[in-house]
C-alpha cells in the first residue's frame, strides 16, 4: 500500500520526484505558474494536476481523490520562499505570498492528512512579532492533533552537494515524529559531502550559448565578450579577485562584498546555493569550474539532485527559475525515508 502524495506548490516536482524514489504515490500537484506545470505533468503523467491559485480553491475540490482514504496520506506545502529570504531587501508586509501557509492550512484542517511536509527557507521563522507565517502554522498543526518537529537542515547532510540551509518541518497525526539524522558529514556513515564534480562531472562539454544536442536541458546561457574575457581569466574555485584591473567593474573597485558573483565552482567541493538565477555567470558562484560558461540547466538540476531523465519546459531563464526554486529530491527522498519507517513503526505497533 503506498503513501499517496498531495503537493502544494508543487512548482517543477522536486519534493514529489524525492518522494517517488522513496517508493511514494504522487496523486495531486497543484502550482500557479504555467511552465512549472507543464514540468510537472512532463515528469508525473500519473499524477493529477492543477494550474491555479490555491487562494481561489475550495478543499472540497480534492474529494474524488480523497474518498477513499484505506492508504496513508502526505500533504506537502513548499510555498514560494522569495518573502522570507535574505535577499528580499524590499520585503512588504502586504505581499500576498506572507500567507500561504496559512492557505495550505485550510486544506490539512479539511482533510487531516496523516503526514505534513514544509519546506522553506530559515528566514520563515524569523518573520513578524508573533512568530509569523510558521508561528500561526504550528499553532493550527497542535490544534489539529499533530505532533511535529522542525529545524534548519543543511542539504550537505543528505548527498545534495550544495550549501543550501532550509527550514524543514515534519508532522504526523500519529505521534512523535522526527526529522531524519544526517547521512553525510564528519561522523557519519559518508564523512565527506557530494562534490560538484561527483554530480557534473561526466556531462558533455558545451559552449556559452550553445546546447547539447542529446540533451535539450544541458544548455549554458550566451556571455558577452567581456564577460568571456573574465570567466578565462578566472581559476577554478576563483572570482573577480583574479581578473586584471581593467576587466573590473566599476561597482567593485571600491566594494569587496558580493564576492561570489562571477566566481567559478570548484571542482572536488559542494556548489554555493543555488538560486533562481543558477544559470547566470554574474549572479552568483555559478560559473562552470573549468569551461568559459556559466553552469547549464541541466548542470543546475544535477547539483539539485535531479535525475538526468528529468526534463523540464520553458525558456531557458524559466527552467532555471523552476530549478532553482525546487527542493532538491534527494533532500525529499530522505524525508520520505523517514514518513515510511514513521508509518511502518505505527502499523506495526
Amino acid at each position: 500500500m503506498k503513501m499517496r502524495v498531495f503537493d502544494f506548490f508543487s512548482g517543477c516536482g522536486g519534493t514529489s520526484c524525492g518522494f517517488k524514489q522513496s517508493g511514494m504515490e504522487i496523486a495531486f500537484g497543484v502550482d500557479i505558474d504555467p511552465d512549472s506545470g507543464r514540468t510537472f505533468r512532463k515528469n508525473f503523467p500519473e499524477a493529477t494536476f492543477l494550474e491555479a491559485d490555491i487562494r481561489r480553491l475550495d478543499p472540497s475540490l480534492l474529494t474524488p481523490l480523497l474518498r477513499d482514504r484505506s492508504a496513508p496520506v502526505l500533504f506537502c506545502g513548499c510555498a514560494p520562499c522569495q518573502p522570507f529570504s535574505r535577499q528580499n531587501k524590499s520585503r512588504k508586509r502586504n505581499d500576498p505570498r506572507m500567507n500561504l501557509l496559512a492557505e495550505f492550512g485550510r486544506f490539512i484542517r479539511y482533510w487531516k492528512p496523516d503526514y505534513v511536509f514544509v519546506e522553506n527557507v530559515p528566514g520563515l521563522q524569523r518573520v513578524g512579532k508573533d512568530g509569523g507565517p510558521l508561528r500561526q502554522f504550528a499553532r493550527l498543526l497542535a490544534k489539529e492533533g499533530y505532533s511535529f518537529a522542525s529545524d534548519v537542515v543543511p542539504a550537505l547532510w543528505f548527498g545534495v552537494p550544495q550549501k543550501r540551509e532550509r527550514l524543514v518541518l515534519l508532522a504526523s497525526l500519529a505521534g512523535r515524529i522526527d526529522l531524519p539524522e544526517a547521512t553525510h558529514g564528519p561522523g557519519k556513515k559518508r564523512p565527506s559531502y557530494s562534490t560538484v564534480r561527483d554530480w557534473i562531472g561526466d556531462l558533455a562539454k558545451i559552449r556559452a550559448g550553445m546546447a547539447c544536442s542529446n540533451d535539450p536541458d544541458h544548455e549554458a546561457a550566451a556571455l558577452s565578450p567581456l564577460n568571456l574575457k573574465r570567466i578565462s581569466s578566472t581559476p577554478e574555485g576563483g572570482g573577480r579577485e583574479s581578473w586584471p584591473r581593467h576587466l573590473w567593474l566599476k561597482c567593485h573597485k571600491n566594494h569587496s562584498g558580493h564576492s561570489d558573483v562571477y566566481g567559478r565552482l570548484n571542482w572536488d567541493a559542494p556548489a554555493s546555493g543555488l538560486t533562481t538565477r543558477c544559470i547566470s555567470y554574474s549572479n552568483g558562484r555559478f560559473g562552470h569550474p573549468e569551461q568559459d560558461r556559466a553552469l547549464s540547466a541541466r548542470e543546475a538540476a544535477c547539483l539539485q539532485t535531479f535525475p538526468r531523465s528529468y526534463r523540464f519546459i520553458g525558456s531557458l531563464e524559466s527552467r532555471a527559475r523552476q530549478i532553482g526554486n525546487a527542493v532538491p529530491p534527494l533532500m525529499a527522498l530522505r524525508i520520505g525515508q523517514q514518513v515510511k519507517r514513521h508509518f511502518a513503526s505505527v502499523k506495526g505497533g
